[in-house]
């Protein structure tokens, strides 16, 4: 399956990928690598949608994912 381009992407799906960037560095300073970080917003990102759409900013949402 052939990956979709950021120009098939609706701009809500946009909006969250570039939420999780934001979020990415936050897990960072938290004490992850940014491989760790990446694998960790992959694995919870039903999590971070939702933190996401309850409008968390992203180092709120970082802080809640290092609790």
């Amino acid at each position: 399956m052939a990956k979709k381009k950021n120009d098939d992407l609706d701009p809500e799906t946009l909006a969250l990928i570039q939420w999780c960037t934001e979020v990415e560095p936050f897990l960072v300073a938290g004490g992850a690598t940014l491989a760790q970080a990446q694998e960790h917003i992959e694995e919870e990102i039903e999590w971070f949608t939702d933190q996401f759409y309850d409008g968390l900013t992203p180092e709120e949402a970082a802080r809640a994912a290092l609790a």
